[in-house]
């Protein structure tokens, strides 16, 4: 486990706090006239998806989590909760719960790998705590109603059922059967590919 000075506790890090894994969200190092420069992050628990802050001082240094990557595959989701199983074997299915999938729920493809990242605690048990999609994924657009001539007071902006059943904001001149490219982070449409 490696040892992150106060500095070292940026974004995206992923660093034990109070016994939990916790993401850092945000880090600012500020530097005071009187006093010794301290880093304050932002911290969400990756176990109970809490937010709060907290300060590092110069003295101060974090553990990083002992995180791994590992594929799963996504099964089904039926009444919040998400089912998976290990690609290599699919009698070993597992639950993760609503709270950890978050917005990655929306692009979850049936069958489909993701990559789990996956903590070792003290006691050597593992427990998922984080999702993580590939950025930009491709979907085929299930519905889409017909762009009207002259509507334009939305914008030019029709809202779009892909294969997954998930609905999306898209550009009216999206088809039913095209195959477009979205960005997982943010939920939104990207190109037509």
């Amino acid at each position: 486990m490696a040892q992150l000075q106060y500095s070292e506790i940026r974004e995206k890090k992923i660093i034990i706090h109070a016994d939990e894994p916790c993401e850092v969200v945000e880090s600012h190092v500020a530097r005071t006239q009187q006093r010794k420069p301290q880093n304050q992050v932002k911290l969400r628990s990756l176990i109970s998806g809490k937010v709060f802050p907290a300060t590092y001082h110069v003295s101060d240094s974090a553990d990083e989590a002992d995180i791994t990557k590992r594929d799963i595959t996504f099964l089904y989701q039926n009444k919040g909760e998400y089912w998976f199983c290990d690609p290599e074997d699919k009698s070993k299915r597992f639950k993760l719960d609503e709270a950890l999938i978050g917005v990655s729920g929306k692009f979850l493809k049936q069958n489909g790998n993701v990559t789990a990242l996956v903590w070792t605690n003290d006691e050597d048990e593992e427990r998922i705590i984080k999702l993580s999609l590939p950025i930009k994924m491709e979907f085929i657009v299930k519905e889409a109603p017909p762009a009207v001539r002259g509507d334009t007071s939305k914008g030019g902006i029709k809202v779009i059922i892909l294969e997954n059943g998930a609905t999306l904001n898209a550009p009216m001149f999206i088809k039913e059967g095209d195959k477009i490219s979205v960005n997982t982070e943010t939920g939104d449409y990207v190109e037509r590919v």
